[in-house]
């Protein structure tokens, strides 16, 4: 399967902004610029990609994309079936309503982690969990 490639070569095609109903040409750009950065390095499967974040040159390449931030890492990740809490807007709020002062994103995320691993769940699965309670809410 050429995930990476196939997704190019459809981008080469198609308007991504029209097939993924992108309102916002930031968000396009940056489809195009990790698309344009995974193939140039032979990014091209899931498994590939999974391996690919291993490394913390690669994290740093992905973070020079603009619109990439820790958050889209850790996310992306989670879609290569990686357990990484990826803080947002909900996990913030969650944390706030627990008690926990607003911390800088690392150190949310290792509070996170240290809470799944302490009621012993999975970290992407407790950050699933709360993202869904919070989402409800909001």
């Amino acid at each position: 399967m050429q995930a990476v490639r196939g997704f190019q070569r459809r981008l080469a095609r198609e308007d991504l902004a029209v097939a993924m109903k992108f309102n916002h040409a930031q968000k396009v750009a940056t489809a195009h610029a990790i698309t344009d950065l995974l193939a140039a390095d032979g990014v091209d499967t899931r498994e590939d990609l999974h391996t690919w974040l291993d490394h913390q040159a690669n994290r740093a390449a992905l973070r020079t994309v603009k619109g990439v931030g820790p958050k889209s890492i850790d996310y992306i990740g989670n879609l290569v079936g990686r357990s990484h809490v990826a803080i947002d807007e909900h996990l913030r709020a969650f944390a706030v309503d627990a008690g926990v002062p607003d911390l800088p994103y690392d150190q949310l995320r290792a509070v996170y982690e240290e809470a799944a691993a302490l009621l012993g769940h999975d970290k992407g699965g407790l950050e699933h969990a709360v993202w869904r309670h919070r989402s409800r809410v909001a």
